[in-house]
């Protein structure tokens, strides 16, 4: 199951990534960030990637903000 997991959130991750919006790109880098600090501390996955998620995108957000002209 997890490896399922880990295959949608790579996958999802690259595809964001090609899209090129920072918040987006934020959000997907953070989910699998959290995911994977969840999954190696042993806590839920599922909560890491929503924490990772809010937190990447609001950078994302910031970053998009600061870096237009």
């Amino acid at each position: 199951m997890k490896t399922v997991i880990s295959s949608v959130v790579g996958l999802s991750m690259l595809a964001i990534a090609i899209s090129g919006c920072g918040t987006v790109v934020g959000a997907g880098a953070g989910a699998g960030a959290g995911a994977a600090v969840a999954a190696g501390t042993k806590n839920d996955v599922g909560k890491g990637a929503l924490i990772g998620a809010g937190i990447g995108g609001a950078a994302g957000a910031i970053y998009d903000i600061t870096k237009k002209k």
